[in-house]
């Protein structure tokens, strides 16, 4: 007996993925159970935490992407992740593909033409509705909760996690953030704690964007099949996408992961390309530099901003909810880009990991959103109407608009399911690593177990109220892992700064 479970826990943190697994079995069970009471428990959650740490959420962004500017320039950019000797295990292209399908996926094809259409229609501040003003601002915000805060949420703990790894050799798992602080400390209890938590906000985090995907592939499959509309069919698709997603998983980062990934970009350039020409396309490149300027003129204001004296509902329900979202998604990101980025340079990762899928981000909104906004403004598409009934819709009411009006949703629809696929084993081989001690190489028997764990909390979240139990799990989950955020940047500029002084003192003895 003894034998057997030394073979079993042989490459497994047993009190991580044993205390990860409880809560997320228990998670599942609850809400398929008392579906009511989770309900309630989660919008509970929600309220109490937009109304008393939003200021927390804006402030700590903020402070993150400041520290990647400060990383950007300061002495150790020219710190190579793995050594002064490491090599790139992936080319540029490979490695820039993986980062952008992991860091947004199929949350940005479900939002493109939803979130800017919805604020057009139904602005805050004052604004009139569907007017330029409008117009403008819808994409602006748009920008704002897609760009640099978001990917700087991911790219402190990211380097914290590389750095710590694959120069001081300690564990690819959140807990190594914390040695500069605990030092040995963190292979007890406390170490066990930090991986659970992150494990399950990892899990939590994925399940939000599967969840999302499920919806808007329902809807997709409902234009050509005659497929009915609803949590039950969205199960049923989350449940297929799973069993894809594992055999990816289980093949690997090289044979898997990174060939798919770049699969998924190429295809989604292709419907990126079809919709700027088809479409308005000089409306298109005037959406992108107007509100890039826009984005930026206005970002250090956006970045503080907390609506104490106003509609703080309106907050809640979006900007908290991408916040909440990208932190309890963090771990999972910040994991899977640590792992593929030894051999770059500090300075070399952050440009990349904040610049690049910001941009690229861009000119998707531009291109989906800015399309969708010429369209409604031009009259007789009644999108707007559409994506705020079904905001799932969106993407499917715009390519409804434009020619090859089939050949191209169906196309869209495969794109989504290549999104759906890379996030959900992305996020699998990240819990996979976390709970086998941070090992690289996790056993397949724990690959599987996490893919299907995902898709089965995606399920929950549709059970216990679709789109709204979805943004009340994101937001409330965001608070413990704030935390974490927090303390890698501490250790991590602890780190850095002892590494340059040792790195200075040497050549001064040499």
């Amino acid at each position: 007996m003894k034998s057997i479970w030394r073979t079993v826990t042989a490459h497994m943190e047993p009190a991580v993925f044993f205390g990860s697994a409880f809560m997320v079995v228990g998670f599942v069970v609850v809400g398929a159970v008392w579906t009511d009471v989770a309900r309630g428990a989660f919008a509970a959650s929600q309220r109490f935490v937009s109304g008393a740490f939003g200021w927390w959420y804006m402030a700590l962004g903020t402070s993150l992407l400041a520290m990647g500017a400060i990383l950007a320039i300061g002495p150790w950019r020219r710190i190579r992740i793995g050594g002064p000797d490491a090599k790139p295990e992936f080319g540029r292209a490979s490695w820039m593909a993986m980062l952008f399908a992991a860091g947004m996926g199929t949350g940005l094809v479900f939002w493109s033409v939803a979130e800017p259409l919805t604020h057009f229609a139904e602005p805050r501040d004052g604004i009139d509705p569907r007017t330029a003003e409008a117009a403008r601002e819808a994409m602006r915000i748009t920008f704002f909760h897609w760009g640099l805060n978001a990917w700087a949420i991911y790219l402190v703990l990211g380097l914290a996690v590389a750095f710590f790894h694959f120069n001081r050799g300690l564990p690819l798992a959140p807990r190594s953030v914390f040695h500069p602080l605990i030092g040995e400390r963190i292979h007890g209890p406390f170490g066990h704690g930090v991986d659970i938590l992150c494990t399950v906000g990892t899990l939590l985090g994925v399940a939000t964007t599967l969840g999302l995907g499920a919806m808007q592939l329902n809807l997709g499959l409902g234009e050509f099949f005659p497929v009915p509309q609803g949590p039950q069919t969205q199960i049923v698709l989350i449940a297929v996408i799973t069993v894809i997603a594992t055999i990816s998983v289980v093949l690997g980062v090289e044979a898997g992961i990174r060939r798919l990934s770049l699969f998924n970009i190429a295809v989604a350039a292709v419907l990126l390309a079809f919709v700027f020409l088809a479409g308005p396309t000089q409306y298109i490149l005037e959406t992108f530099v107007s509100t890039t300027g826009l984005y930026l003129q206005q970002l250090p204001r956006s970045s503080l901003f907390v609506d104490f004296a106003g509609d703080e509902e309106w907050q809640a329900t979006w900007t908290f909810f991408y916040w909440g979202w990208w932190i309890s998604w963090s771990p999972f990101v910040a994991i899977f880009i640590a792992r593929i980025s030894c051999g770059r340079t500090i300075g070399e990762f952050v440009l990349t990991v904040l610049v690049v899928p910001t941009f690229a981000t861009f000119a998707w909104l531009a291109t989906f959103g800015g399309g969708a906004l010429e369209a409604e403004m031009r009259g007789g598409s009644q999108l707007a109407a559409r994506v705020t009934d079904k905001p799932a819709a969106g993407l499917y009411a715009l390519l409804e608009a434009m020619p090859l009006a089939g050949a191209t949703m169906i196309f869209a629809t495969f794109v989504i399911v290549l999104f759906f696929v890379t996030s959900s084993d992305s996020g699998s081989l990240v819990d996979d690593m976390v709970t086998a001690g941070g090992d690289p190489d996790p056993p397949r028997a724990q690959r599987v177990f996490w893919a299907v764990s995902e898709g089965a909390v995606a399920a929950t979240l549709l059970l216990v109220g679709g789109l709204s139990a979805i943004r009340n799990a994101a937001i409330t989950l965001g608070l413990p892992m704030s935390l974490v955020l927090a303390v890698s940047a501490i250790g991590l500029l602890r780190a850095l700064r002892r590494e340059v002084r040792d790195d200075e003192s040497g050549r001064a003895t040499a």
